[in-house]
């Protein structure tokens, strides 16, 4: 299968079960925000919250598409992807999903809602810079462009959703006459029904969109590990003929012809210059060919390198002050650009049924120990109707625009933050719980640096002890 040693096919299906185990594991520590309110408020029973929210995060996960997997993917440098060496490519994702897994279940086991994005993150950006500690290697082995954004993305999302409950909270104040809804729920009694609809509406939002950005996530993981161990095969999307893109190819190749090249920059010059060699290495791919059959597996690995490669370049062209294009020709650049990463951002069909599968599983497990927290430990006081509601809208809107941007969010610290914003909100900061605010928080701060000191390490290791 693949082409692959059996030994070298038994260590692939490893790694895929441990991304599988991640996602599991992502599911009962993450998803467990999203049934917190509606279980703690009795708006609905556990078992029917745990499966309702499991079966939205499977359906988020199958309609999210992959602009937040190709983010994920995309952490780590071309250069790093495109490794020929399948031990090396076993290295890089059994260090990164083993780091993850180690810190997420460590939280869970201590109740903490710490971030499973932030721990997945920490261990790429780990294994990256491990990476460029190599010998040989001469690039920084983390995409920090991406990264930064990637970074900034999951510090925003907790900001806004604190601001934005506290925000909701004051106007529901004004708003709504029945102040029942701001008391403690009663522990045997369901609220009204029409906060109960609400209670259900946004526990099935944060459900789906926590599938749509986290599944993705577990998607960008998994095309790690087949791109990794597998480049050759899984290089292109199949369901695509390659020759197809010759057409895109020649919409960038007109435009490039149009830059004036003795007017730009020094490095500008560089860049362009490496352009038309990844433009000039497809068309040598391409010459004489008219079916897919006569494209060698390898040739396919090539084109990826070509078009990943090329569409880095070309993004520093766009960028650049110094070079003179029209807006028809950005657009048409733009265009040719797409149709190029169609063929190499994509996910089979299967994967996103595994991590569906993995990501639902994984909700009906384990949830009480962080349902609890949510509840009872985030404030002084406990979690009220209006509280839950109104963190959960904020949460969910949060989550659903960063996936619509294709950009990771966090559901622990924007759910988190949410519920922190709606305590303040009622009775000030003091209404706050201290100690276990700052035991989440000191679980936040922690996560980036020891899950990347974890999976770095546990890189070198495995490079030591694996055939070069």
């Amino acid at each position: 299968m693949f082409g692959l040693e059996p030994h070298v096919l038994l260590l692939l299906a490893a790694c895929l079960i441990a991304a599988c185990a991640f996602e599991f594991v992502n599911g009962f520590h993450d998803t467990a925000n999203a049934v917190a309110t509606v279980i703690y408020t009795n708006a609905l029973r556990p078992w029917v919250a745990v499966i309702w929210s499991a079966f939205w995060n499977f359906i988020g996960v199958l309609t999210g598409g992959v602009a937040v997997a190709m983010t994920i993917v995309y952490l780590l440098p071309v250069e790093s992807l495109v490794d020929g060496n399948v031990y090396h490519g076993i290295a890089m994702v059994g260090a990164l999903i083993i780091g993850a897994i180690i810190w997420n279940i460590g939280t869970w086991y201590y109740g903490l809602p710490s971030s499973s994005s932030h721990a997945l993150i920490g261990s790429i950006l780990g294994v990256g810079i491990a990476y460029s500690f190599l010998p040989g290697v001469n690039n920084s082995g983390v995409n920090w462009g991406k990264a930064g954004d990637t970074g900034l993305a999951l510090l925003v999302g907790p900001a806004f959703g604190f601001t934005l409950t506290i925000l909701l909270m004051f106007l529901l104040r004004r708003v709504i006459k029945d102040k029942s809804i701001f008391k403690e729920p009663h522990k045997h009694k369901p609220p009204p029904l029409w906060i109960r609809l609400i209670l259900v509406v946004t526990c099935t939002l944060v459900s789906y969109f926590h599938g749509s950005n986290d599944g993705q996530k577990g998607v960008g993981l998994i095309m790690l590990i087949l791109i990794g161990i597998v480049p050759t095969y899984f290089a292109l999307d199949h369901t695509k003929n390659p020759l197809d893109m010759r057409d895109s190819l020649v919409r960038v190749e007109q435009v490039m012809s149009r830059v004036n090249v003795p007017e730009l920059s020094q490095d500008d010059q560089k860049t362009v210059g490496e352009i038309r060699v990844q433009t000039n290495a497809l068309d040598r791919i391409f010459e004489g060919k008219t079916k897919v059959e006569q494209i060698p597996q390898s040739d396919r690995f090539e084109i990826r390198k070509a078009i990943l490669l090329l569409s880095n370049r070309a993004k520093l062209i766009q960028e650049s002050e110094k070079v003179r294009l029209s807006t028809r020709d950005r657009q048409t650049l733009e265009d040719g650009l797409k149709g190029l990463k169609s063929f190499t951002d994509y996910a089979p069909t299967w994967v996103f049924i595994i991590v569906s599968l993995s990501l639902g599983i994984g909700t009906m497990v384990g949830w009480q120990r962080i349902v609890k927290t949510i509840g009872e430990r985030i404030g002084k006081e406990h979690l009220s109707y209006a509280q839950g509601a109104s963190s959960e809208l904020v949460a969910a809107s949060m989550i659903g625009i960063s996936s619509a941007l294709g950009l990771p969010a966090s559901t622990t610290h924007v759910l988190t933050s949410s519920i922190a914003g709606s305590m303040v909100a009622s009775r000030g900061v003091k209404n706050v719980n201290p100690v276990m605010v700052r035991n989440i928080a000191l679980a936040w701060v922690l996560t980036l640096p020891v899950t990347m000191t974890l999976s770095g390490l546990l890189f070198l290791l495995f490079r030591a002890i694996m055939p070069s």
